[in-house]
């Protein structure tokens, strides 16, 4: 029996300060946000959809909105989809600028594997990887969305294809309001597929 468990990333976010907002509570989707989730509303309208969960981050679940709203669905929420946890919330991180040429700062930076500023790898991998299975077994024989966040949707697809978790964040494959679809037979995962419904955006975009 074949499921699918589509990872959406939520779409833009309005950000005009431009910090690395993490787990900050209200932060919502821009304008352009708000039209990347229509258009993937318009892109999953055939599909057999009979869940939909977010993260329980306001961006998230503005997303979700449209597409559970066109498939009469509620909208779930599983924390294991939240954003990545970063000592660096609320402040400006950009490589050379803010937050990084403050010396009392580099100590967070010693081991850029683990991350040391941050939420390790491997345990974003492994909540995320519980999330899709409790939205699998949800959908059974059907289709689930999932709405996260880069880094979350990143980590977890290197670690299902085998990866080491550790990376360039500038090579990530997981534009605004993108697909990460993961389809199973049973609980076996057979294929990965990615699309970009609302199109190509830039992985170092503030706002993502």
């Amino acid at each position: 029996m074949t499921t699918v468990v589509h990872m959406l990333r939520h779409g833009e976010v309005h950000n005009p300060e431009k910090i690395l907002y993490g787990r900050l509570p209200g932060y919502r989707l821009s304008e352009r946000g708000q039209r990347q989730a229509l258009t993937v509303a318009e892109a999953v309208a055939g599909h057999d959809l009979v869940h939909v969960v977010a993260s329980p981050l306001q961006r998230a679940q503005e997303t979700a909105a449209p597409i559970a709203a066109a498939h009469r669905l509620d909208i779930a929420t599983d924390e294991g989809l939240i954003e990545a946890g970063n000592q660096f919330e609320g402040l400006h991180v950009a490589v050379g600028d803010g937050a990084l040429r403050e010396p009392q700062h580099w100590p967070k930076l010693v081991n850029p594997f683990k991350p040391s500023w941050g939420e390790p790898y491997l345990e974003i991998a492994h909540r995320m990887l519980g999330a899709v299975h409790r939205a699998r077994e949800a959908a059974d024989g059907h289709e689930a969305l999932c709405v996260s966040h880069q880094l979350p949707i990143w980590t977890l697809r290197r670690f299902l294809e085998g990866k080491r978790l550790w990376h360039d964040p500038r090579r990530r494959q997981c534009s605004l309001a993108s697909l990460t679809s993961l389809v199973f037979d049973g609980d076996e995962l057979r294929e990965i597929v990615y699309s970009e419904p609302a199109g190509t955006t830039d992985p170092k975009v503030t706002g993502a």
